[in-house]
């Protein structure tokens, strides 16, 4: 069959970089390829070094032949990406591009003529006796943003999209919501990265919550490393050691058990929060389950601490499931359920609603633009 390849998506992460490439014949989806490595680099290594990481292991990704091209979408990192939730009077619908920008411009210090200001609606809430519509603000500095686009170009890739993180974990999801009765239906995405946990809840047809938590899987290992005296690195051995059901001594192990629970305690009751916040905010809205992603989506003592404190259905995601996968992904070490390449899946399928991409060649070098979009 005739096929489109797509971008290959990429994944920045804390502390490994994930790709995903796609292609796609009808409505028939494929995994052209799947890799993620390692970044070699110290935790107190300073910006520069870190960036000459992620070249050289974007670089020897792309050097296994498994990719097509290198038109590639990535996605802003956490510290990069400024997110709010603004609410406007429906009076106000006509001005809102003017009224979000300047008030984004306000509370992130940036140029609202200049920066990448954009939005998404949310839906429409009740404030007092007030009818509001609720919005999504995404904003960066263009110079992050040309920063951005300048690593990839070093790395040999070419850049036809910069996405926002919640779009593309929210994108890797929807196509799973296109019944009728999905459309009253929420879920919730979490994505447990190493250092942050981005929450998104969406329903067909949109995102209507985002939430960037500053906390994420490092937290386990540190957590541990302090309650028993170990060195960081050394407590994440030992919790590799439990995942992987090695010998571990009993005490030792209750230790661990304890204090990684405490920790998962603490991330679910932020989720409980945005949980109980979306439901006070959309009423009626009823949301159908939780969807754990990310690298954290691999610890079992989260999940089921999960399951204990959430009112809702929680599993862990499986970003390719339905997808061809054939030997491309299998012969190249992608097991498991695929929970941590979620976000490079949803990078990639953004390909599929660009024709020449969100960032052309000319564009990307003159004018960066960070697509939120009006979903």
């Amino acid at each position: 069959m005739r096929q489109r390849v797509l971008p290959i998506g990429l994944d920045i992460g804390a502390r490994r970089i994930k790709m995903v490439q796609l292609a796609q014949a009808d409505d028939h989806l494929k995994v052209v390829c799947a890799e993620r490595a390692p970044l070699e680099v110290d935790g107190d290594a300073s910006d520069e070094e870190r960036r000459d990481a992620v070249v050289r292991t974007i670089k020897q990704l792309l050097g296994r032949r498994g990719f097509r091209g290198r038109k590639a979408v990535s996605a802003l990192s956490r510290d990069e990406l400024r997110i709010t939730s603004m609410r406007l009077a429906e009076t106000e619908t006509p001005q809102i591009e003017k009224v979000l920008r300047k008030e984004a411009a306000r509370r992130f210090g940036l140029d609202g003529e200049t920066d990448t200001i954009n939005y998404m609606l949310a839906g429409s809430v009740r404030q007092g006796d007030e009818a509001k519509n609720e919005f999504i603000v995404l904003a960066a500095d263009n110079e992050v943003i040309k920063n951005h686009i300048a690593l990839l170009e070093d790395a040999g890739l070419q850049p036809v999209g910069i996405d926002a993180a919640p779009n593309a974990l929210f994108r890797s999801f929807e196509r799973r919501l296109r019944r009728e009765e999905d459309k009253q239906r929420t879920i919730i995405l979490m994505d447990v990265g190493h250092e942050h946990t981005t929450v998104v809840f969406g329903r067909s047809g949109g995102i209507c919550f985002v939430k960037q938590i500053p906390s994420g899987a490092a937290r386990f290992s540190e957590e541990v490393a302090s309650t028993l005296g170990l060195s960081v690195p050394d407590a994440e051995s030992l919790r590799l050691r439990l995942l992987r059901a090695e010998p571990v001594d009993p005490s030792t192990r209750r230790s661990v058990v304890d204090v990684v629970t405490s920790a998962a305690e603490a991330l679910a009751k932020e989720l409980s929060l945005c949980l109980r916040y979306h439901t006070v905010t959309f009423r009626g809205k009823r949301v159908e389950r939780a969807v754990i992603v990310g690298g954290g989506a691999y610890e079992p003592i989260l999940l089921d601490v999960l399951r204990r404190h959430l009112s809702v259905e929680v599993e862990v995601g499986e970003p390719l499931r339905g997808f061809d996968s054939g030997a491309d992904a299998s012969s190249r070490g992608v097991t498991g359920s695929f929970a941590d390449l979620a976000l490079a899946v949803g990078l990639s399928l953004k390909g599929r609603r660009q024709s020449g991409g969100a960032l052309g060649a000319r564009r990307a070098a003159r004018e960066p633009v960070l697509e939120g979009e009006r979903l």
